[in-house]
């Protein structure tokens, strides 16, 4: 694909004894939101995790804008504008909103500006702004992990698994909220609701036993059930 900003060529990683991804190549186009879908220990966390240096590629690049970052420590690769959403929020519930806030913002100042942005997509934290973020719901806590990773601006987004355990009436809202975000930044999303996806999806990448057995454009398999059961033996349309 054109105007990638995030390439994969040849991918392996290993965790422990175990080889986990086994040739993954994948390009992601800028702006908007782009799919990795696959069943449960297809590969799809480790992916996001090797692209952010937290597992090592043994083989292979992972290429930036016109960065390699396949050896770069996570700290650096964080500092090209990238952030992550891990599957388990990564926030710290002893510490309020504000200040959790504060540890994701450069040298903990707010850009007022940006601020204003943060709480017109997630009203929710500016009004829990001084509450711990034990106390907040499931839902409160997704908007505020993601608020953490837009606090400043990035150019690229990744997010594992956003709408697990969650309403169906908070992931409706989620979807309008990663629209907004869409418009600004490039987010790989990880996800297992098909029709939270499909909803955002502009491109779709399938992955299955760790290499990438299918890419196209996210209304192609929207429109194809057949090509849903093949790929992911299952009706993507009942999840």
């Amino acid at each position: 694909m054109t105007n990638s900003i995030l390439r994969l060529d040849d991918v392996h990683t290993d965790i422990a004894q175990y080889h986990i991804l086994h040739g993954i190549s994948l390009d992601v186009p800028e702006g908007g939101v782009h799919v990795l879908l696959g069943r449960n220990g297809a590969g799809k966390t480790t992916t996001l995790r090797t692209i952010m240096g937290l597992w090592k590629a043994r083989k292979g690049a992972i290429v930036f804008r016109h960065h390699d970052i396949t050896a770069m420590h996570t700290c650096d690769i964080a500092r090209l504008r990238i952030a992550f959403v891990p599957e388990n929020m990564g926030i710290f519930g002893g510490l309020t909103v504000e200040e959790n806030m504060r540890l994701a913002a450069t040298r903990g100042r707010f850009d007022r500006a940006r601020l204003d942005r943060v709480f017109a997509i997630f009203p929710a934290m500016e009004k829990f702004w001084d509450r711990q973020a034990h106390a907040l719901s499931g839902g409160q806590k997704q908007m505020l992990a993601i608020s953490r990773a837009i606090i400043e601006r990035r150019d690229l987004i990744l997010i594992d698994e956003p709408t697990k355990g969650l309403a169906p009436a908070i992931i409706r809202n989620m979807i309008d909220a990663f629209r907004e975000i869409g418009e600004e930044t490039t987010i790989l999303l990880v996800e297992q609701n098909f029709l939270f996806a499909k909803a955002l999806g502009r491109t779709v990448a399938v992955i299955d036993d760790g290499r990438i057995v299918h890419r196209g454009e996210m209304a192609e398999l929207a429109a194809d059930a057949e090509l849903q059961a093949r790929l992911l033996s299952l009706s993507l349309e009942a999840h």
